[in-house]
């Protein structure tokens, strides 16, 4: 049974770059601070009259008057120092013929890592997932990748000219390539084991073996019992030997509110070592019935189970590897301790990905040369932000199409036992984002300066993400929801009530609401030009759109509760993920930054920013489809075919 930390793994990522703000704002220099608040001019003065700063060094917004159609440079150069060279500039923009450049190289570092961080990773986690014995070939390709990125990035270095002084980007990818190898320390020790076994069975090399054995983790270098020789490798299954089949419902429709009282359809679990069963017989090509044969009762998620009680231990490549290096007697496989470290070890690998998207954002930035000195406070302020709503966008598309089903999160009955619901973490993330910006909006700021109109704005939203995120949580606790039932309760007296059938999802509207209002407040944020005010209406809009459509899932699905552990995929769902996605995106293109570059570019154009966003978010959900789909795959083969029934 998966553990109830792994429900984790959807909050390591986004809680890290939540914690991690601070330090990238604080990254900021004091004398830069301090220099540009000790020249005081009048329109300062007037500034701080009326009650409006410049924050942390920002390009002051406009709360008065109508915004600006064009650029106003004087203005810019006032707030921000001119646009310095970048690697982008002088490798593109603005070569110089008689100077050698090397952008082949970057071009490289950036196909390598991508095919590492967003290929070969994803078909490694699913794999592990799945205890799949290939797993040790693509951890192979993905460090194989990481080193080629890695090599085509010191040599650009080497030939390049810094352009961008103290990035921390090289030695950020450097912590995450670390990180990824503390994860695969387990599989590197299990090849070890498995090679001293190997060796101590004293077997006469051979290519094949040592290959099967060693290297694929597979255990035929053992002397088995011959009548288990007959067993097919290609269609072995990893997973439990039955047969689920839901009870099937009357032909006859009774109307919806009929069938929304009534019980859950049981699961049925149908023992293959029945004799009359011929599905099996291409998986034991008829091995039950050879004398001597053994029926086991164990579950066969260990390979294990499918030899002697005695053989030796199959390689698992799976959170169930940590169990391999416990002491006898002291540690139980199902403790809490063991537990917590599977829920860690999932949430550390799968955070891995969130760790290369964040790490995309920061290699786009040190090549193009943005959010330098006064720019940085609100480029960090719309990257971490908006790629919060982008990646969870993604998440919540993977969940319509089925993935943390064994979780209960794909708008499913939990086939597992009982998980904290998606909600839960949802408002906790909220809740944790909320407490922590409510104080990191004044950082930067002097002791007794007074609120300005835009630290306002911004802690008023922190403060609702607070305690919004604090009643979500509640709303989610069984124990909380006995206590707001204790009145009928004790009303109906001793006689046994039943919950309604509402009961069996989650309709908490917190998080959804949560996300609306601040998309509604940001799309009517007060910004110095035209352009930008556009632009924020878009992606404040496309964040309202998620939570309408949040909220006709749960109207639907109340009318209807799940009553299959199959996703049931509400359309809505996969607007909704849409919706938040790309709203997300449309926030990182809002940077000052980059929409004073469209300006001056003439490429301040509504239709083509929606359009490049849009783009992008259909290409992402390709690749979350495919990565989905592909474990889903990989598990039919692994596993025996369910044939479902209507209901």
């Amino acid at each position: 049974m998966r553990s109830p930390w792994l429900s984790l793994v959807v909050t390591a990522p986004l809680l890290a770059i939540g914690l991690f703000e601070p330090l990238s704002v604080l990254a900021v220099p004091v004398a830069d601070l301090e220099s540009s608040e000790t020249h005081t001019t009048p329109h300062d003065l007037v500034a701080s009259w009326s009650g409006v700063f410049r924050r942390d060094d920002d390009h002051m917004h406009m709360h008065h008057g109508a915004p600006l159609t064009e650029l106003n440079e004087t203005a810019i150069l006032e707030w921000h120092a001119p646009t310095p060279p970048s690697y982008w500039s002088i490798d593109i923009e603005d070569r110089d013929p008689s100077v050698p450049r090397y952008p082949a190289l970057m071009a490289l570092h950036i196909i390598f890592m991508t095919l590492a961080f967003f290929v070969a990773l994803p078909v490694g986690i699913a794999m592990r997932a799945l205890k799949h014995s290939w797993h040790g070939l693509v951890v192979v390709a993905f460090y194989s990748l990481c080193a080629l990125g890695c090599a085509s990035s010191t040599l650009y270095r080497k030939l390049t000219p810094d352009m961008y002084e103290g990035s921390s980007h090289a030695s950020h990818g450097y912590l995450v390539l670390i990180l990824s190898l503390c994860l695969s320390a387990l599989d590197i020790v299990r090849f070890l084991v498995r090679l001293y076994a190997f060796v101590k069975s004293r077997t006469k090399f051979s290519l094949k073996p040592f290959w099967q054995n060693v290297v694929l983790g597979r255990n035929e270098v053992y002397n088995l019992t011959a009548r288990y020789t007959s067993l097919d490798p290609e269609e072995a299954s990893e997973f439990d030997v039955a047969e689920m089949k839901p009870l099937r419902v009357a032909e006859t429709r009774e109307p919806l509110h009929v069938r929304r009282n009534q019980p859950i359809a049981t699961i049925q679990t149908q023992n293959l070592d029945d004799p009359d069963d011929d599905e099996t017989a291409p998986w034991v090509n008829n091995s039950r019935n050879s004398q001597g044969a053994i029926h086991y009762t164990k579950s066969s998620l260990s390979e294990r189970t499918v030899f002697e009680a005695d053989s030796p231990q199959g390689s698992r490549h799976s959170d169930e590897t940590l169990h391999d290096f416990k002491l006898p007697g002291l540690i139980e496989p199902q403790t809490l301790l063991i537990r917590i470290s599977q829920g860690a070890f999932a949430t550390l690998e799968r955070a891995l990905v969130f760790a290369a998207f964040g790490m995309t954002l920061s290699g786009i930035v040190v090549y193009t040369g943005g959010c330098r000195e006064s720019y940085v406070n609100g480029c960090l302020a719309h990257l971490i932000k908006g790629g919060i709503f982008w990646c969870y966008g993604l998440v919540t598309f993977a969940r319509y199409l089925g993935s943390f089903s064994e979780l209960g999160w794909a708008w499913n009955i939990s086939p597992s036992g009982e998980h904290v619901s998606a909600e839960f973490v949802e408002s906790l993330v909220i809740f944790l984002y909320g407490i922590t910006n409510t104080w990191m909006e004044r950082f930067g700021v002097h002791s007794g300066d007074p609120y300005t109109t835009k630290q306002v704005q911004h802690i008023s939203i922190a403060v609702m993400f607070w305690f919004a995120g604090l009643v979500g949580m509640g709303i989610e606790s069984k124990r909380v929801r006995r206590w707001l039932a204790a009145s009928a309760a004790a009303a109906a007296g001793p006689a046994e009530t039943s919950e309604p059938p509402s009961y069996r999802g989650s309709f908490n509207p917190f998080p959804a609401l949560v996300i609306g209002v601040t998309g509604a407040a940001m799309s009517a944020h007060a910004q110095t030009y035209l352009f930008q005010v556009q632009i924020h209406e878009i992606w404040g809009e496309l964040l309202l759109g998620f939570s309408v459509l949040r909220c006709l899932t749960y109207f639907f699905v109340w009318l209807g509760p799940p009553r299959s552990i199959l996703p049931s995929r509400p359309p809505t769902e996969a607007l909704a993920s849409f919706f938040l996605a790309c709203g997300g995106l449309v926030f990182i293109f809002s940077t000052e930054e980059v929409t004073i570059a469209a300006m001056r570019k003439g490429r301040d154009d509504m239709m083509m920013f929606l359009n490049v966003a849009v783009a992008i978010t259909c290409f992402a959900f390709c690749w979350t489809f495919c990565i989905v789909a592909m474990k889903g795959w990989l598990r039919s083969r692994s596993s025996p075919r369910y044939p479902l029934s209507a209901s």
